[in-house]
């Protein structure tokens, strides 16, 4: 297994193992690779928002009334309020959570309503509609923001973000701006879709200026589409500001062309994700398996065995290089190079965990970080070896 934590993005490329090479010299290589890993899995918080995690809590407290009166939570009883939603949103029960955020949105509603419609009055017109921005914060990396997106996060009264936003993206959200997570992972869904679309209507009807943050880019597998297009068919002006999409960011961070001339003539994207929870990716068709194609897998991880062995049945062959990426871009990445024929098994072994970008094609063996397959089938017979002696001593 070749497992790697975030190293410098132009490290020059490990030498090819030869055939004398010594296996010592393996075996320390090896041993390295599985302290680092270890390392990441046992010190690195996520950089991303999890649904019950403490800063999405103290990001959102504004939102949870402590109790049923009409009167402004204070800051102690609204974080009173926010602890009583992380318990029952550790326990599962969603609707409660969302019946504590009622109050505190319907008043912000009506604050909003009233500080525009005096605006309004005092300029002598009436108040239009506010607007909504569909923001792509990229793969994780801040830096990897654009201009654009930066200008609009910080001039937002209201962001609305979900689980693959970065902390350190939500750090640029102005002091004044309120935050409220949306988001819909497997399992836990804070809102539908369709209550999603209404709170970004209510909102901006109240001329509030929302920002929808969303990972990557947000017309690529990020259903900004529906958004907005159910935005513009009730009069709301919609701007889409693009993200760095997480094969593109990625890529670019392992040194993976996603296309090149004479190995990779196109790119494909696919969705890893199944229908109602199942172990088959949505769709995986016969052309799908072309060597000259680079795949790139979003939210693969649980569907990577059916996808494989689909791909491989399919005609792609065994031996084709493949990684898959755990949070990448930031500095908790992790990945896993390996022949298609072993991604699965590799990806178990590593316990790569969400989210997790997969890269199949030739093109990966480009990258610096690739181990060609002599090199890795020493790594794993010196493993083997290490592992007896342990058994035996």
């Amino acid at each position: 297994m070749a497992l790697a934590v975030r190293a410098p993005r132009f490290q020059p490329r490990p030498a090819s193992v030869s055939a004398p090479a010594s296996t010592s010299s393996l075996a320390a290589a090896a041993n390295a690779r599985s302290r680092a890993g270890a390392a990441v899995r046992a010190s690195a918080a996520s950089p991303f928002t999890e649904a019950t995690s403490s800063s999405r809590y103290r990001r959102d407290a504004w939102s949870y009334a402590a109790d049923g009166s009409s009167k402004p939570a204070s800051s102690s009883s609204s974080s009173d309020a926010a602890a009583a939603a992380a318990a029952v949103a550790a326990a599962g029960r969603r609707d409660d959570e969302i019946a504590l955020q009622l109050p505190e949105l319907r008043r912000l509603l009506d604050a909003l309503r009233a500080s525009r419609g005096r605006g309004a009055e005092g300029e002598g017109g009436a108040g239009g509609p506010g607007r909504v921005a569909l923001v792509g914060t990229g793969p994780g990396d801040p830096e990897l923001l654009t201009l654009k997106a930066v200008r609009a996060i910080e001039a937002a009264d209201l962001v609305l973000y979900d689980r693959l936003v970065s902390n350190d993206v939500l750090d640029l959200v102005g002091e004044g701006a309120r935050l409220l997570y949306v988001s819909k992972t497997a399992g836990y869904h804070s809102r539908t879709q369709e209550e999603i679309h209404e709170l970004l209507l209510s909102f901006a009807e109240a001329g509030a200026n929302v920002v929808r943050l969303k990972g990557g880019d947000p017309l690529v597998f990020g259903r900004g589409g529906e958004e907005m297009d159910f935005l513009q068919q009730q009069g709301i002006r919609v701007e889409v500001i693009p993200g760095i999409t997480s094969a593109s960011g990625i890529a670019a961070e392992l040194g993976i062309p996603l296309t090149h001339r004479g190995v990779a003539t196109s790119v494909r994207f696919l969705t890893g994700h199944s229908r109602n929870g199942g172990t088959d990716p949505l769709y995986v068709a016969g052309n799908a398996a072309d060597p000259d194609t680079t795949l790139v897998v979003y939210m693969g991880l649980s569907t990577l065995p059916s996808l494989a062995s689909k791909l491989m049945k399919h005609g792609l062959p065994p031996d084709t290089p493949a990684v898959a990426v755990e949070r990448g871009t930031t500095p908790q990445q992790r990945m896993v190079f390996s022949l298609l024929k072993d991604l699965v098994d590799e990806v178990k072994s590593a316990d790569l965990v969400s989210p997790t970008l997969i890269i199949i094609g030739k093109v990966v063996s480009l990258s610096p970080f690739w181990v060609d397959s002599s090199e890795h089938d020493a790594l794993k017979i010196e493993n083997s070896y290490e592992a007896r002696n342990l058994n035996y001593g």
